[in-house]
């Protein structure tokens, strides 16, 4: 699910998602900074947001990642862009907004 919000309201994009209680992943193989908020004490499952800049807007394009890459080498895992919780998660997001 991708969410924009405006750059007039969240100058700050990683202070804002910290706040919103996610933290900060940085993948050294693709060398791609994202930012996760686990539902329980295990890594998995959690959700994972990466942050696009869109001209005026922030780009948020967030995902529950259910579980861990499956395949070695490869990114597959199992992952909700849509649905009722993803939808919940980006709702409790705009709430952030000030």
């Amino acid at each position: 699910m991708k969410l924009l919000l405006l750059k007039t309201k969240i100058p700050d994009s990683e202070r804002f998602i910290r706040r919103c209680g996610y933290g900060k992943i940085f993948d050294r193989r693709s060398r791609q900074v994202s930012y996760a908020r686990r539902l329980r004490h295990d890594l998995y499952p959690r959700f994972h947001v990466y942050i696009d800049d869109r001209d005026e807007n922030w780009q948020f394009n967030l995902h529950l990642d259910q579980r861990a890459t499956v395949y070695k080498g490869t990114t597959a895992h199992g992952g909700d862009y849509d649905g009722p919780v993803v939808e919940g998660e980006a709702e409790r997001i705009k709430g952030f907004v000030v």
